[in-house]
């Protein structure tokens, strides 16, 4: 079992911050891993895997000016390699 430190979990763009990894434990179901020291904390590998392959893929479907947003940019990209 490979344990993973906090800065593993910054490298694998899984949080950015300490308060951003509070967040995903206390409303996204993020592991809270275990402690290793008296200021050690460290996650399984696995754990964390089984974490991301539960997160969604994608949103929630555009609305309103984002969805527009969204199909001016898409027919830009469009036009531009036309």
């Amino acid at each position: 079992m490979k344990l993973l430190r906090f800065r593993d979990l910054q490298a694998r763009g899984v949080i950015n911050s300490w308060p951003m990894l509070k967040r995903r434990i206390e409303r996204d179901g993020f592991p809270r891993g275990r402690m290793i020291g008296p200021n050690s904390r460290a996650w399984s590998e696995d754990e964390v895997e089984r974490w991301l392959k539960s997160r969604p893929v994608a949103g929630p479907a555009l609305r309103g000016a984002a969805k527009t947003r969204a199909r001016a940019k898409a027919c830009k990209s469009a036009a531009a390699t036309i």
